[in-house]
């Protein structure tokens, strides 16, 4: 195909990725290449992550980040872990500097195979996040689901990790909550101007939580690092947990979340590469490597 790119289908603890090569390349991938895409079985995603020749001194690489509807995501931090170990697996480097439009972000990949990223610091201003309307303390802002006196969900905890995110916190098991049906109505609340990552989190121990996560743009996935990082945030600023948390993921995956006190968080987790191929950026057609396997 010519014109084509080469990207990598791969997962992060299975949050469905594509990592795309546009390095050398002056043109984008286009929201109806992305919606394509998704829409064949085989390529079906979360998050693109298209690698672009570094724009800033200092980094290494552009990162932009598209959802599986097209629109555009400001951070992904299972699809950096993506991304580094394709760079890795091709460069032999360990340390990454990448900027994506939420910012600059460092990375590593250790010896073990897990991969480390900074994803910066959260914010809690409403106007940061951002909210509709003003809220002084937003470890638990005014919205619900269900009838105002019993309702089924309430209460979330609102944070910025570069993308607006809303943590509900229940008691009762995650899977009981029917988030296909309650996901996109919170997402395009008007609360949310920007719409939002909704996600349910039931903390199990000081150190432990299980999430679920309606992705702004993606839907429901099967992981999201961004709502990892914003829910131990909020769960450590309500005082459910400590700054160091495991999560388990409806992947079945664990990731491993780190407020430090430099207020940095760090993710950590595995990333998995499943076949390679080439597209068009702007259409989405694709074919896949001969080599790539099944």
């Amino acid at each position: 195909m010519a014109g084509t790119a080469p990207f990598a289908k791969m997962n992060g603890i299975g949050n469905e990725i594509i990592v795309a090569d546009m390095r050398g390349r002056a043109d984008r991938v286009t929201a109806a290449a992305a919606i394509a895409l998704n829409g064949d079985a085989a390529t079906g995603f979360d998050q693109i992550m298209a690698i672009h020749d570094a724009r800033t001194p200092g980094t290494a690489y552009f990162v932009d980040i598209l959802n599986s509807d097209g629109s555009g995501a400001q951070a992904c931090g299972n699809g950096m872990r993506c991304v580094v170990q394709a760079l890795a697996a091709e460069t032999g480097e360990k340390t990454f500097t990448f900027e994506t439009v939420a910012g600059v972000l460092n990375a590593r990949e250790h010896a073990d195979g897990s991969i480390s990223v900074d994803m910066g610091t959260p914010r809690f201003g409403w106007r940061d996040i951002p909210l509709a309307e003003e809220f002084r303390d937003t470890r638990m802002i005014e919205l619900q689901v269900g009838p105002i006196d019993a309702p089924v969900l309430h209460s979330p905890s609102a944070v910025s990790m570069g993308n607006p995110h809303a943590i509900f916190w229940v008691d009762a098991d995650v899977w009981t909550y029917e988030l296909d049906r309650f996901g996109p109505l919170l997402e395009n609340h008007p609360i949310f101007p920007e719409r939002a990552n909704i996600t349910i989190a039931q903390v199990t121990s000081p150190d432990s939580m299980i999430i679920r996560t309606w992705e702004r743009g993606a839907g429901l996935t099967k992981a999201c690092g961004t709502a990892s990082c914003a829910a131990v945030v909020a769960a450590a600023r309500t005082r459910r947990t400590g700054r160091s948390v495991n999560l388990l993921t409806p992947g079945g995956g664990t990731l491993q979340v780190e407020w430090r006190d430099d207020d940095h968080v760090i993710l950590t987790g595995a990333a998995e590469w499943e076949f390679s191929g080439s597209f068009d950026p702007s259409t989405g057609q694709w074919a896949r490597d001969t080599e790539s396997g099944a």
